[in-house]
């Protein structure tokens, strides 16, 4: 099991997977919002997304968990 977290800090603009969804390493699972900016964070291994932890227009700190991958 992998945690997605967040980089750095900001508001949660779109998550563009699914629970349930397959991802690959590499792949945009989340994009966040901060300064007026659109920053992608991508899944870090393969697996499947068990478990969106945060909302879309969240706000979400540094090492805040996104979502859960097995």
């Amino acid at each position: 099991m992998a945690m997605v977290k967040a980089s750095m800090a900001g508001t949660v603009w779109k998550i563009v997977v699914a629970e349930g969804e397959k991802v690959t390493a590499g792949q945009d699972v989340v994009i966040l919002e901060s300064m007026k900016m659109e920053i992608p964070i991508a899944a870090e291994e393969d697996g499947v997304v068990t478990k969106i932890i945060a909302n879309e227009g969240d706000f979400i700190n540094v090492d805040d968990d996104i979502l859960e991958i097995e």
